[in-house]
């Protein structure tokens, strides 16, 4: 029998609501969708949700090769938004090197409406501002291609990326419920 994990669908309204252009954040690199990095998308996917319930509801979070091949799917669907997709990277102070540590992808899903996939963030790096950034950098990627709304949904017990959102101006939209395989939160 599955453990049903409830989720928030949340909005935000791309025209009425107001973001601050992404402007970087010292000791870290923003990059914007490029075949290159597909894999590193997905290393920064594994790191950032290897451990997290969200394995429970979508287990190819919990494994390298199921990031891989989740990240490979998203970069291939037609609504695929590279303008809404992003790579973080910690910087080594010595060396300028980054390292990946934090993903978001954005998809069309309708008329004027895209929606938000996988924010992840690598748990050493949360709390620097890096989650924002990122969906920042999505939101202006999905205005700057046109669209209206965006979305994205968060397992209602993710309580530190609810907030995020909330403080980020979206607003709840439904709640939903997924089946999950195997225990969590």
């Amino acid at each position: 029998m599955p453990i049903w994990f409830r989720r928030f669908r949340m909005q935000f309204d791309l025209h009425s609501q107001e973001f601050p252009d992404p402007s970087g954040l010292p000791g870290y690199r923003f990059e914007r969708w490029k075949e290159s990095l597909l894999e590193a998308h997905a290393w920064a996917k594994f790191l950032s949700f290897r451990d997290a319930a969200d394995t429970s509801v979508f287990p190819s979070l919990g494994t390298e090769a199921g990031c891989l091949r989740l990240m490979t799917d998203i970069s291939a669907r037609t609504g695929f938004v590279p303008a809404a997709t992003w790579l973080a990277l910690a910087l080594d102070d010595a060396s300028g090197v980054g390292t990946a540590i934090g993903t978001i992808q954005g998809l069309l899903t309708g008329p004027g409406r895209g929606a938000i996939q996988n924010v992840g963030v690598a748990p050493e790096c949360r709390g620097s501002g890096v989650g924002s950034q990122l969906v920042f950098r999505a939101l202006a990627g999905f205005r700057a291609v046109g669209l209206r709304t965006a979305t994205l949904e968060v397992t209602a017990r993710n309580t530190g990326a609810v907030r995020l959102y909330q403080r980020l101006g979206f607003r709840l939209e439904q709640v939903v419920f997924k089946p999950g395989q195997f225990g969590g939160w």
